[in-house]
Protein backbone atom coordinates (compact mmCIF):
# COMPACT_ATOMS: atom_id res chain seq x y z
CA UNK A 1 0.00 0.00 0.00
CA UNK A 2 2.98 2.38 0.96
CA UNK A 3 4.40 1.19 -2.56
CA UNK A 4 1.55 1.90 -4.69
CA UNK A 5 0.95 5.81 -2.57
CA UNK A 6 4.83 6.36 -3.07
CA UNK A 7 4.49 5.37 -7.12
CA UNK A 8 1.31 7.75 -7.46
CA UNK A 9 3.45 10.58 -5.62
CA UNK A 10 5.89 10.38 -7.52
CA UNK A 11 3.87 10.28 -11.16
CA UNK A 12 1.79 13.23 -9.76
CA UNK A 13 5.02 15.17 -9.32
CA UNK A 14 6.43 14.48 -12.46
CA UNK A 15 3.25 15.08 -14.26
CA UNK A 16 3.27 18.92 -12.41
CA UNK A 17 6.83 19.37 -12.97
CA UNK A 18 6.35 18.36 -17.05
CA UNK A 19 3.28 20.88 -17.39
CA UNK A 20 4.92 23.78 -15.67
CA UNK A 21 8.32 23.23 -17.60
CA UNK A 22 6.24 23.49 -20.75
CA UNK A 23 4.06 26.21 -19.70
CA UNK A 24 7.50 28.19 -18.96
CA UNK A 25 9.29 27.31 -22.02
CA UNK A 26 5.85 28.21 -24.22
CA UNK A 27 5.80 31.73 -22.16
CA UNK A 28 9.45 32.16 -22.37
CA UNK A 29 9.06 30.97 -26.81
CA UNK A 30 5.36 33.59 -26.72
CA UNK A 31 7.78 36.24 -25.52
CA UNK A 32 11.02 35.69 -28.07
CA UNK A 33 8.07 36.16 -30.67
CA UNK A 34 6.24 38.53 -29.66
CA UNK A 35 9.51 40.45 -29.27
CA UNK A 36 11.07 39.58 -32.85
CA UNK A 37 7.48 40.72 -34.27
CA UNK A 38 7.88 44.40 -32.58
CA UNK A 39 11.50 44.93 -33.41
CA UNK A 40 10.59 43.90 -37.24
CA UNK A 41 7.00 46.00 -36.90
CA UNK A 42 9.64 49.26 -35.43
CA UNK A 43 12.28 47.80 -37.62
CA UNK A 44 9.38 48.62 -41.11
CA UNK A 45 8.03 51.66 -39.41
CA UNK A 46 11.87 53.35 -39.04
CA UNK A 47 12.37 52.44 -42.47
CA UNK A 48 9.28 54.02 -43.95
CA UNK A 49 9.62 57.39 -41.75
CA UNK A 50 11.95 58.92 -44.53
CA UNK A 51 9.36 58.18 -47.47
CA UNK A 52 7.05 60.83 -48.35
CA UNK A 53 3.90 58.70 -47.44
CA UNK A 54 5.00 56.54 -44.67
CA UNK A 55 1.62 54.61 -43.98
CA UNK A 56 1.59 53.45 -47.01
CA UNK A 57 4.93 52.50 -47.04
CA UNK A 58 3.93 50.56 -44.22
CA UNK A 59 0.76 48.57 -45.41
CA UNK A 60 2.75 47.99 -48.36
CA UNK A 61 5.78 46.46 -46.46
CA UNK A 62 4.05 44.54 -43.43
CA UNK A 63 3.72 41.82 -45.27
CA UNK A 64 6.92 40.98 -44.44
CA UNK A 65 7.20 40.07 -41.12
CA UNK A 66 4.66 36.94 -42.03
CA UNK A 67 6.53 35.87 -45.26
CA UNK A 68 9.76 36.49 -43.19
CA UNK A 69 11.66 38.88 -46.49
CA UNK A 70 14.89 40.14 -45.07
CA UNK A 71 15.13 43.32 -44.20
CA UNK A 72 17.39 44.82 -47.14
CA UNK A 73 16.48 47.78 -48.51
CA UNK A 74 16.49 45.87 -52.04
CA UNK A 75 14.01 43.65 -50.82
CA UNK A 76 11.98 46.79 -49.75
CA UNK A 77 11.84 48.54 -53.01
CA UNK A 78 10.90 45.58 -54.79
CA UNK A 79 8.12 44.54 -52.56
CA UNK A 80 6.58 48.49 -52.69
CA UNK A 81 7.02 48.09 -56.33
CA UNK A 82 4.84 45.15 -56.43
CA UNK A 83 2.45 46.63 -54.28
CA UNK A 84 2.12 49.21 -56.99
CA UNK A 85 2.17 47.52 -59.28
CA UNK A 86 -0.75 45.65 -58.00
CA UNK A 87 -2.81 48.41 -57.03
CA UNK A 88 -2.31 50.62 -60.30
CA UNK A 89 -3.66 47.47 -62.19
CA UNK A 90 -7.00 47.85 -60.41
CA UNK A 91 -7.01 51.27 -61.68
CA UNK A 92 -7.71 49.81 -65.62
CA UNK A 93 -11.05 48.81 -65.22
CA UNK A 94 -12.31 52.26 -63.17
CA UNK A 95 -11.60 53.98 -65.96
CA UNK A 96 -13.22 52.56 -68.66
CA UNK A 97 -16.34 52.67 -65.69
CA UNK A 98 -16.40 55.82 -64.41
CA UNK A 99 -18.49 57.65 -66.72
CA UNK A 100 -16.65 61.05 -66.52
CA UNK A 101 -17.82 64.09 -68.33
CA UNK A 102 -15.24 65.26 -70.02
CA UNK A 103 -15.42 69.49 -70.63
CA UNK A 104 -11.90 69.13 -72.29
CA UNK A 105 -11.73 66.32 -75.15
CA UNK A 106 -9.26 63.85 -74.57
CA UNK A 107 -9.29 64.03 -71.30
CA UNK A 108 -9.38 60.24 -70.43
CA UNK A 109 -7.61 59.19 -72.97
CA UNK A 110 -5.18 60.55 -71.77
CA UNK A 111 -5.49 58.93 -68.59
CA UNK A 112 -5.92 55.30 -70.11
CA UNK A 113 -2.58 56.04 -72.35
CA UNK A 114 -0.41 57.92 -69.77
CA UNK A 115 -1.86 54.40 -67.06
CA UNK A 116 -0.53 51.99 -69.62
CA UNK A 117 2.74 53.65 -69.72
CA UNK A 118 2.90 53.78 -66.24
CA UNK A 119 2.04 50.25 -66.11
CA UNK A 120 4.94 49.28 -68.47
CA UNK A 121 7.34 51.88 -66.61
CA UNK A 122 6.37 50.05 -63.21
CA UNK A 123 7.55 46.49 -64.75
CA UNK A 124 10.66 47.85 -66.27
CA UNK A 125 11.77 49.47 -63.18
CA UNK A 126 11.50 46.07 -61.20
CA UNK A 127 13.65 44.57 -64.21
CA UNK A 128 15.87 47.30 -64.01
CA UNK A 129 16.30 46.56 -60.10
CA UNK A 130 16.83 42.84 -60.19
CA UNK A 131 19.70 43.36 -62.86
CA UNK A 132 21.85 44.67 -59.51
CA UNK A 133 23.91 46.77 -62.05
CA UNK A 134 24.09 50.74 -60.86
CA UNK A 135 23.73 51.81 -64.14
CA UNK A 136 20.46 50.43 -64.72
CA UNK A 137 19.08 52.27 -61.61
CA UNK A 138 19.33 55.83 -63.61
CA UNK A 139 17.02 54.24 -65.75
CA UNK A 140 14.43 52.99 -63.06
CA UNK A 141 14.03 56.17 -61.68
CA UNK A 142 13.40 58.09 -65.07
CA UNK A 143 10.93 55.46 -65.32
CA UNK A 144 9.33 56.31 -61.76
CA UNK A 145 9.56 59.83 -62.57
CA UNK A 146 7.59 59.49 -65.45
CA UNK A 147 5.38 57.57 -63.69
CA UNK A 148 4.37 60.20 -61.14
CA UNK A 149 4.53 62.96 -64.11
CA UNK A 150 1.82 60.59 -65.60
CA UNK A 151 -0.67 61.08 -62.84
CA UNK A 152 -0.25 64.89 -62.48
CA UNK A 153 -1.25 65.17 -65.79
CA UNK A 154 -4.20 63.08 -65.37
CA UNK A 155 -5.20 64.72 -62.53
CA UNK A 156 -4.98 68.12 -64.48
CA UNK A 157 -7.37 66.82 -67.10
CA UNK A 158 -10.03 65.57 -64.59
CA UNK A 159 -9.97 69.00 -62.75
CA UNK A 160 -12.39 70.15 -65.36
CA UNK A 161 -14.34 67.21 -65.74
CA UNK A 162 -17.53 65.99 -63.74
CA UNK A 163 -19.20 62.90 -62.87
CA UNK A 164 -20.53 60.50 -59.83
CA UNK A 165 -17.39 57.98 -59.43
CA UNK A 166 -15.29 61.12 -60.13
CA UNK A 167 -14.30 61.50 -56.74
CA UNK A 168 -13.55 57.83 -56.25
CA UNK A 169 -11.59 57.78 -59.42
CA UNK A 170 -9.43 60.64 -58.05
CA UNK A 171 -9.12 59.39 -54.46
CA UNK A 172 -7.92 55.97 -55.95
CA UNK A 173 -5.35 57.52 -58.32
CA UNK A 174 -3.88 59.18 -55.76
CA UNK A 175 -4.00 56.04 -53.31
CA UNK A 176 -2.23 54.63 -55.98
CA UNK A 177 0.85 57.02 -56.47
CA UNK A 178 1.24 57.23 -53.03
CA UNK A 179 3.85 53.72 -53.86
CA UNK A 180 5.08 55.24 -56.36
CA UNK A 181 6.44 58.10 -54.95
CA UNK A 182 7.74 55.71 -51.66
CA UNK A 183 9.13 53.42 -54.43
CA UNK A 184 11.16 56.13 -56.05
CA UNK A 185 12.28 57.93 -52.57
CA UNK A 186 13.58 54.14 -51.73
CA UNK A 187 15.20 53.78 -54.67
CA UNK A 188 16.86 57.79 -54.57
CA UNK A 189 18.39 56.68 -50.70
CA UNK A 190 22.30 57.20 -51.26
CA UNK A 191 23.98 54.43 -53.24
CA UNK A 192 27.44 52.65 -51.56
CA UNK A 193 28.55 51.78 -55.20
CA UNK A 194 31.43 54.40 -56.32
CA UNK A 195 30.14 57.52 -58.18
CA UNK A 196 31.68 57.66 -62.04
CA UNK A 197 34.66 59.78 -62.26
CA UNK A 198 33.49 63.45 -63.70
CA UNK A 199 35.55 64.28 -66.57
CA UNK A 200 37.54 67.59 -66.46
CA UNK A 201 36.81 68.67 -70.11
CA UNK A 202 34.09 68.98 -72.64
CA UNK A 203 34.22 66.08 -75.27
CA UNK A 204 32.07 66.75 -78.03
CA UNK A 205 30.59 63.65 -79.98
CA UNK A 206 30.20 64.24 -83.98
CA UNK A 207 28.28 63.35 -86.37
CA UNK A 208 29.72 59.80 -87.83
CA UNK A 209 30.62 58.18 -84.66
CA UNK A 210 27.96 54.88 -85.84
CA UNK A 211 27.47 51.84 -83.62
CA UNK A 212 28.06 48.91 -85.39
CA UNK A 213 24.15 47.59 -85.73
CA UNK A 214 23.58 50.69 -87.49
CA UNK A 215 23.53 49.27 -91.33
CA UNK A 216 25.43 51.09 -94.24
CA UNK A 217 22.13 52.86 -95.55
CA UNK A 218 20.84 53.98 -92.14
CA UNK A 219 24.21 55.89 -91.82
CA UNK A 220 24.22 57.53 -94.85
CA UNK A 221 20.17 58.80 -94.36
CA UNK A 222 21.01 60.11 -91.00
CA UNK A 223 24.53 61.61 -92.08
CA UNK A 224 23.99 63.20 -95.56
CA UNK A 225 22.20 66.47 -96.39
CA UNK A 226 19.08 66.99 -97.88
CA UNK A 227 19.79 66.35 -101.52
CA UNK A 228 21.20 63.39 -101.18
CA UNK A 229 18.74 61.10 -99.95
CA UNK A 230 17.64 58.21 -101.97
CA UNK A 231 13.97 58.00 -101.25
CA UNK A 232 13.76 54.04 -102.57
CA UNK A 233 15.86 53.03 -99.28
CA UNK A 234 13.20 54.48 -96.86
CA UNK A 235 9.09 55.14 -96.21
CA UNK A 236 8.67 58.15 -97.91
CA UNK A 237 6.25 60.96 -97.56
CA UNK A 238 5.02 63.14 -100.18
CA UNK A 239 2.48 65.79 -99.73
CA UNK A 240 2.55 65.66 -103.69
CA UNK A 241 1.72 62.44 -103.58
CA UNK A 242 5.67 60.96 -105.28
CA UNK A 243 6.06 58.86 -102.08
CA UNK A 244 4.68 55.82 -100.58
CA UNK A 245 2.39 57.89 -98.50
CA UNK A 246 1.13 61.20 -98.73
CA UNK A 247 0.47 61.51 -94.76
CA UNK A 248 3.20 60.91 -91.86
CA UNK A 249 0.42 59.53 -90.19
CA UNK A 250 0.05 56.78 -92.82
CA UNK A 251 3.49 55.68 -92.96
CA UNK A 252 3.70 55.74 -88.84
CA UNK A 253 0.60 53.20 -88.82
CA UNK A 254 2.25 51.51 -91.70
CA UNK A 255 5.68 51.23 -89.57
CA UNK A 256 6.16 47.53 -87.71
CA UNK A 257 5.98 47.78 -83.88
CA UNK A 258 7.54 47.11 -81.61
CA UNK A 259 10.65 47.31 -83.77
CA UNK A 260 14.47 46.84 -82.15
CA UNK A 261 15.62 48.42 -85.47
CA UNK A 262 15.63 52.30 -86.42
CA UNK A 263 12.53 52.63 -88.82
CA UNK A 264 13.25 55.90 -90.99
CA UNK A 265 10.71 58.07 -92.90
CA UNK A 266 11.91 60.38 -94.99
CA UNK A 267 9.48 63.14 -95.00
CA UNK A 268 9.57 65.01 -98.41
CA UNK A 269 9.84 69.09 -98.45
CA UNK A 270 5.95 70.25 -98.44
CA UNK A 271 3.36 71.09 -95.59
CA UNK A 272 1.58 68.78 -93.51
CA UNK A 273 -1.94 69.66 -92.33
CA UNK A 274 -2.13 67.23 -89.36
CA UNK A 275 -1.68 66.03 -85.92
CA UNK A 276 0.24 62.80 -86.08
CA UNK A 277 1.09 60.97 -83.29
CA UNK A 278 3.65 58.49 -82.34
CA UNK A 279 1.99 55.91 -80.05
CA UNK A 280 4.29 53.79 -77.41
CA UNK A 281 3.92 50.86 -79.57
CA UNK A 282 5.60 52.34 -82.70
CA UNK A 283 9.47 52.48 -80.99
CA UNK A 284 12.62 53.95 -82.88
CA UNK A 285 10.57 55.77 -85.73
CA UNK A 286 13.05 58.98 -87.00
CA UNK A 287 11.56 61.32 -89.04
CA UNK A 288 13.96 63.10 -91.37
CA UNK A 289 12.53 66.08 -93.48
CA UNK A 290 14.03 68.09 -96.26
CA UNK A 291 15.20 70.99 -93.99
CA UNK A 292 13.77 73.07 -91.13
CA UNK A 293 12.56 75.72 -93.74
CA UNK A 294 11.30 72.85 -96.14
CA UNK A 295 9.15 70.22 -94.30
CA UNK A 296 6.69 71.47 -91.97
CA UNK A 297 4.14 69.75 -89.64
CA UNK A 298 1.28 72.09 -88.82
CA UNK A 299 -1.57 71.62 -86.59
CA UNK A 300 -4.10 74.35 -84.52
CA UNK A 301 -5.60 72.04 -81.70
CA UNK A 302 -5.50 74.54 -78.53
CA UNK A 303 -7.28 74.94 -75.01
CA UNK A 304 -9.08 77.50 -76.36
CA UNK A 305 -10.82 74.60 -78.65
CA UNK A 306 -11.57 72.89 -75.71
CA UNK A 307 -8.77 70.16 -75.69
CA UNK A 308 -6.51 69.25 -73.39
CA UNK A 309 -2.99 70.77 -73.17
CA UNK A 310 -1.25 66.80 -73.51
CA UNK A 311 -4.06 66.15 -76.52
CA UNK A 312 -3.08 69.82 -78.30
CA UNK A 313 0.16 68.72 -79.70
CA UNK A 314 0.33 68.76 -83.22
CA UNK A 315 3.26 66.06 -83.30
CA UNK A 316 2.70 63.70 -79.99
CA UNK A 317 5.76 61.05 -79.46
CA UNK A 318 5.08 58.22 -76.98
CA UNK A 319 6.99 55.64 -78.74
CA UNK A 320 10.76 55.20 -77.13
CA UNK A 321 13.79 55.61 -79.41
CA UNK A 322 11.99 58.28 -81.44
CA UNK A 323 14.29 60.75 -83.60
CA UNK A 324 13.79 63.22 -85.98
CA UNK A 325 15.82 65.97 -88.18
CA UNK A 326 15.48 68.87 -90.40
CA UNK A 327 11.85 69.43 -90.20
CA UNK A 328 9.41 72.02 -88.30
CA UNK A 329 6.70 71.24 -86.05
CA UNK A 330 4.26 73.76 -85.75
CA UNK A 331 1.07 75.17 -83.86
CA UNK A 332 -0.88 77.73 -85.69
CA UNK A 333 -3.58 78.25 -83.20
CA UNK A 334 -2.59 81.73 -81.77
CA UNK A 335 -1.69 83.39 -79.00
CA UNK A 336 -5.46 84.13 -77.83
CA UNK A 337 -5.98 80.46 -77.79
CA UNK A 338 -4.04 79.97 -74.80
CA UNK A 339 -2.23 76.58 -74.31
CA UNK A 340 -1.73 74.96 -77.98
CA UNK A 341 1.82 72.69 -78.04
CA UNK A 342 3.20 72.15 -80.96
CA UNK A 343 5.42 68.98 -79.74
CA UNK A 344 4.88 66.54 -76.76
CA UNK A 345 7.23 64.15 -76.28
CA UNK A 346 6.78 61.23 -73.36
CA UNK A 347 9.03 58.80 -74.92
CA UNK A 348 12.47 57.93 -73.46
CA UNK A 349 15.93 58.20 -74.99
CA UNK A 350 14.35 60.63 -77.99
CA UNK A 351 16.31 63.10 -79.77
CA UNK A 352 15.75 66.16 -81.99
CA UNK A 353 18.59 67.43 -84.42
CA UNK A 354 18.44 70.84 -86.85
CA UNK A 355 14.35 71.36 -86.47
CA UNK A 356 12.21 74.46 -85.46
CA UNK A 357 9.38 74.28 -83.18
CA UNK A 358 6.93 77.23 -83.82
CA UNK A 359 3.74 78.34 -81.31
CA UNK A 360 2.95 80.94 -78.80
CA UNK A 361 2.26 78.96 -74.91
CA UNK A 362 3.11 75.62 -74.23
CA UNK A 363 5.19 75.37 -77.52
CA UNK A 364 7.23 72.87 -76.71
CA UNK A 365 5.96 70.25 -73.74
CA UNK A 366 9.24 68.00 -72.39
CA UNK A 367 6.79 65.65 -70.99
CA UNK A 368 8.55 62.77 -69.52
CA UNK A 369 11.75 60.39 -69.39
CA UNK A 370 15.06 61.81 -71.37
CA UNK A 371 15.24 63.88 -74.05
CA UNK A 372 17.97 66.15 -75.95
CA UNK A 373 17.76 68.59 -78.58
CA UNK A 374 20.23 70.12 -80.48
CA UNK A 375 20.76 72.92 -83.31
CA UNK A 376 17.31 74.02 -83.04
CA UNK A 377 14.86 76.78 -82.92
CA UNK A 378 12.07 77.03 -80.64
CA UNK A 379 10.19 80.09 -80.50
CA UNK A 380 7.14 80.81 -78.10
CA UNK A 381 5.56 83.60 -75.92
CA UNK A 382 4.68 81.93 -72.26
CA UNK A 383 6.08 78.54 -70.79
CA UNK A 384 6.81 77.85 -74.22
CA UNK A 385 9.49 74.62 -72.36
CA UNK A 386 7.59 73.10 -70.01
CA UNK A 387 6.72 69.50 -68.38
CA UNK A 388 8.91 67.32 -66.38
CA UNK A 389 10.93 65.84 -68.27
CA UNK A 390 15.03 65.19 -67.79
CA UNK A 391 16.16 67.22 -70.76
CA UNK A 392 19.15 69.02 -72.38
CA UNK A 393 18.93 71.66 -74.98
CA UNK A 394 22.24 72.65 -76.82
CA UNK A 395 23.55 74.83 -79.45
CA UNK A 396 20.04 76.17 -79.99
CA UNK A 397 18.16 79.40 -80.92
CA UNK A 398 15.71 80.43 -78.05
CA UNK A 399 13.47 82.68 -79.39
CA UNK A 400 10.70 84.49 -77.07
CA UNK A 401 7.54 86.45 -79.29
CA UNK A 402 5.65 89.27 -78.57
CA UNK A 403 2.86 88.24 -76.31
CA UNK A 404 -0.82 89.57 -76.13
CA UNK A 405 -1.00 93.15 -74.95
CA UNK A 406 -0.83 92.87 -70.92
CA UNK A 407 1.18 89.56 -70.84
CA UNK A 408 5.03 89.53 -70.28
CA UNK A 409 7.20 86.40 -71.84
CA UNK A 410 8.45 83.70 -70.07
CA UNK A 411 10.77 80.54 -71.75
CA UNK A 412 10.33 77.79 -69.27
CA UNK A 413 7.98 76.63 -66.89
CA UNK A 414 9.15 73.00 -65.15
CA UNK A 415 7.26 70.96 -63.33
CA UNK A 416 9.46 68.28 -61.02
CA UNK A 417 6.96 67.51 -57.97
CA UNK A 418 8.89 65.56 -55.49
CA UNK A 419 12.87 66.56 -54.40
CA UNK A 420 13.18 62.86 -55.74
CA UNK A 421 12.20 62.84 -59.66
CA UNK A 422 15.57 63.04 -61.39
CA UNK A 423 14.36 65.45 -63.79
CA UNK A 424 14.43 69.21 -64.92
CA UNK A 425 15.34 71.57 -67.80
CA UNK A 426 18.79 71.95 -68.98
CA UNK A 427 19.63 74.73 -71.66
CA UNK A 428 23.50 74.25 -72.43
CA UNK A 429 25.58 76.62 -75.13
CA UNK A 430 22.22 78.05 -76.41
CA UNK A 431 21.05 81.96 -77.29
CA UNK A 432 18.10 83.41 -75.55
CA UNK A 433 17.01 85.86 -78.08
CA UNK A 434 14.06 88.24 -78.49
CA UNK A 435 12.16 87.73 -82.15
CA UNK A 436 12.55 91.64 -84.00
CA UNK A 437 8.36 92.72 -82.77
CA UNK A 438 9.38 91.96 -78.97
CA UNK A 439 12.82 93.18 -78.83
CA UNK A 440 11.37 96.45 -80.28
CA UNK A 441 9.19 96.75 -77.90
CA UNK A 442 11.22 94.96 -74.73
CA UNK A 443 11.02 97.82 -72.73
CA UNK A 444 7.09 97.82 -71.93
CA UNK A 445 7.38 93.69 -72.07
CA UNK A 446 8.79 91.64 -69.34
CA UNK A 447 10.67 88.68 -69.88
CA UNK A 448 11.89 86.34 -68.31
CA UNK A 449 13.42 82.70 -68.07
CA UNK A 450 11.46 80.72 -66.41
CA UNK A 451 8.82 80.52 -63.18
CA UNK A 452 8.26 77.24 -60.97
CA UNK A 453 4.84 75.12 -62.23
CA UNK A 454 5.43 72.99 -59.25
CA UNK A 455 6.89 73.35 -56.23
CA UNK A 456 10.30 71.43 -56.77
CA UNK A 457 10.76 72.95 -60.23
CA UNK A 458 14.45 72.55 -60.85
CA UNK A 459 15.28 74.75 -64.33
CA UNK A 460 19.65 75.73 -65.09
CA UNK A 461 21.01 77.63 -68.00
CA UNK A 462 24.39 76.70 -68.53
CA UNK A 463 27.05 78.66 -70.82
CA UNK A 464 24.56 80.78 -73.16
CA UNK A 465 24.63 84.01 -74.39
CA UNK A 466 21.26 85.39 -72.98
CA UNK A 467 20.65 89.30 -74.76
CA UNK A 468 18.94 92.49 -72.65
CA UNK A 469 15.32 92.00 -73.39
CA UNK A 470 15.45 89.46 -70.48
CA UNK A 471 14.46 91.05 -67.15
CA UNK A 472 17.21 92.03 -64.73
CA UNK A 473 15.54 89.62 -61.98
CA UNK A 474 16.08 86.86 -64.34
CA UNK A 475 12.90 84.80 -62.97
CA UNK A 476 9.45 84.93 -62.01
CA UNK A 477 6.80 83.79 -59.94
CA UNK A 478 3.92 81.29 -60.80
CA UNK A 479 1.66 81.95 -57.87
CA UNK A 480 3.09 83.85 -54.76
CA UNK A 481 5.47 82.26 -52.91
CA UNK A 482 4.95 78.63 -54.53
CA UNK A 483 8.08 76.77 -54.22
CA UNK A 484 10.55 80.00 -54.15
CA UNK A 485 12.60 78.02 -51.39
CA UNK A 486 12.21 74.48 -52.94
CA UNK A 487 12.83 74.72 -56.11
CA UNK A 488 16.18 74.77 -58.05
CA UNK A 489 17.28 77.45 -60.67
CA UNK A 490 20.72 77.90 -61.15
CA UNK A 491 22.65 80.35 -63.80
CA UNK A 492 26.63 78.97 -64.88
CA UNK A 493 28.87 80.97 -67.04
CA UNK A 494 26.37 82.29 -68.76
CA UNK A 495 27.28 85.78 -70.88
CA UNK A 496 25.75 88.17 -73.30
CA UNK A 497 24.00 91.69 -71.79
CA UNK A 498 21.33 89.87 -70.34
CA UNK A 499 23.07 87.64 -68.43
CA UNK A 500 24.49 89.63 -65.36
CA UNK A 501 23.59 87.79 -61.82
CA UNK A 502 23.98 91.06 -60.04
CA UNK A 503 20.19 91.69 -59.84
CA UNK A 504 19.06 88.65 -60.05
CA UNK A 505 15.94 87.33 -57.22
CA UNK A 506 16.94 86.36 -54.26
CA UNK A 507 14.89 83.40 -53.28
CA UNK A 508 16.95 80.97 -51.61
CA UNK A 509 15.76 78.00 -54.45
CA UNK A 510 17.93 80.35 -57.00
CA UNK A 511 21.57 79.74 -57.73
CA UNK A 512 24.54 81.37 -59.28
CA UNK A 513 26.46 77.60 -60.10
CA UNK A 514 30.16 76.34 -59.46
CA UNK A 515 31.59 73.84 -61.49
CA UNK A 516 30.41 70.96 -59.69
CA UNK A 517 26.67 72.08 -59.82
CA UNK A 518 26.51 72.52 -63.17
CA UNK A 519 28.65 69.06 -64.08
CA UNK A 520 24.95 67.48 -62.63
CA UNK A 521 22.73 68.82 -65.55
CA UNK A 522 25.69 67.51 -68.45
CA UNK A 523 24.57 65.38 -71.16
CA UNK A 524 26.61 62.64 -69.33
CA UNK A 525 25.11 62.90 -65.68
CA UNK A 526 21.80 64.01 -66.06
CA UNK A 527 20.67 62.08 -69.26
CA UNK A 528 22.92 59.32 -69.28
CA UNK A 529 23.68 60.79 -72.81
CA UNK A 530 27.26 58.95 -73.51
CA UNK A 531 25.14 55.56 -73.05
CA UNK A 532 22.50 56.25 -76.31
CA UNK A 533 23.23 59.37 -77.96
CA UNK A 534 26.19 57.55 -80.26
CA UNK A 535 23.56 55.46 -81.85
CA UNK A 536 21.47 58.78 -82.94
CA UNK A 537 24.58 59.85 -84.79
CA UNK A 538 23.55 63.39 -83.38
CA UNK A 539 26.26 65.70 -82.00
CA UNK A 540 26.16 65.97 -78.58
CA UNK A 541 28.54 67.77 -75.38
CA UNK A 542 29.15 65.27 -72.93
CA UNK A 543 30.38 67.81 -70.26
CA UNK A 544 30.90 71.59 -69.49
Amino acid sequence: MASSSLKLSLILLCTIFFFSTTYALNISSSTTDTSSLDTKISAIKNFCHGTPHPDACFNSLKLSISINISPKIIDYLLQTLQFAISEAGKLTNLFLSSNIVEKQRGTIQDCIELHQITLSSLQGSVSKIRESDSRKLADARAYLSAALTNKITCLEGLDSASGSLKPTLVNSLIATYMHVSNSLSILSRPNPSPSPKKATNKNRRLLGLFPKWLSRKDRRILQTSAEEYDPTDVLTVAADGTGNFSTITDAINFAPTNSYDRIIIYVKEGVYEENVEIPTGKTNIVLVGDGSNLTVITGNRSVGDNWTTFRSATLAVSGDGFLARDLTVENSAGPEKHQAVALRVNADLTAMYKCSFNGFQDTLYVHSFRQFYRECDIYGTIDYIFGNAAVVIQASNILSRLPLPGQFTVITAQSRDTPDEDTGISIQNCSILATDDLFSNFSSVKSYLGRPWRVYSRTVILESYIDDFIDQTGWTEWSGDQGLDTLYYGEYNNYGPGSDTTNRVTWPGYHVMEYDDAYNFTVSEFITGEEWLDSTTFPYDDGI
